[in-house]
């Protein structure tokens, strides 16, 4: 099953190429992190709306919170160029922090955007028809989030092949990114479920432990959203070798 191969061969990347995986990502990661960390360190005021906590929008947090996103975002971008070019273009961090990329990383926000923007809209138009047929059959409605995320999935990973090209300086359209990908949607599905399937496996422990906001929590979240993280940047790369550069999987 092609799509099962595509998942392996992308954790293989990074499990094969770990000491290379973490100089590319581990510094710039902690920066992405750092929201989590700090809101840890120094939680928020909480105050009771409607019968539920909620955090005190200060100035302060606001501000705070926004300088982090900003990073994150940063930090994402560099993190993901670097792992494609790595793979890809065989682009070895010479230390702890890869290369900067500015004008490729400002290329894969603005098509990271732009397919957000045609995933949101496909989802949309899909939940209309799809949530009037559940109104009428109520069970039918309790499968609507997941069907909704699964086609999203099904979306950006079809699409998805545009954005380690960005990362190379190749500029491949969505109507390139579909054709490249044509014949293979029960592939890509199967990608999709096995890599919502893995996240939400690997988020059980914290969602079952009781106390999602403890240290324990706190550091396994960080470890293990660092593997999706790297593996979900894995999968794109898999993805772009094998339908654009017909790279072999096994």
């Amino acid at each position: 099953m092609k799509g099962w191969q595509i998942f392996t061969h992308s954790v293989r990347l990074v499990f094969t190429n770990l000491d290379q995986a973490l100089r590319v990502s581990i510094v710039l990661y902690l920066v992405l992190a750092a929201s989590q960390i700090a809101t840890y360190l120094n939680p928020p005021e909480m105050v009771e709306m409607d019968g539920m906590d909620m955090p005190l929008m200060s100035p302060g947090y606001m501000s705070q919170n926004l300088i982090f996103a900003i990073l994150a975002i940063v930090a994402s971008l560099w993190i993901a160029v670097a792992w494609h070019r790595f793979v890809l273009a065989e682009e070895y961090p010479e230390g702890w922090i890869p290369r900067w990329h500015g004008a490729h990383m400002l290329g894969y926000l603005g098509r990271s955007i732009l397919l957000g923007l045609v995933v949101t809209i496909g989802v949309t138009v899909a939940a209309i028809p799809f949530g009037l047929i559940a109104s009428g059959l109520p069970p039918l409605m309790m499968l609507l989030p997941f069907v909704l995320v699964g086609l999203g999935s099904f979306l950006f990973f079809r699409l998805g092949v545009m954005l380690p090209g960005a990362a190379l300086g190749r500029k491949i359209t969505f109507a390139e990114a579909w054709t490249a990908t044509r014949g293979e949607s029960g592939t890509i599905l199967t990608l999709a479920l096995l890599v919502v399937g893995a996240s939400f496996l690997i988020q059980l422990p914290t969602m079952l432990s009781g106390n999602p906001h403890s240290l324990i929590s706190l550091i396994y979240g960080l470890v293990v959203n660092w593997f999706a993280t790297i593996i979900g940047i894995s999968v794109l790369t898999t993805l772009y070798g094998h339908f654009i550069e017909n790279r072999p999987i096994d």
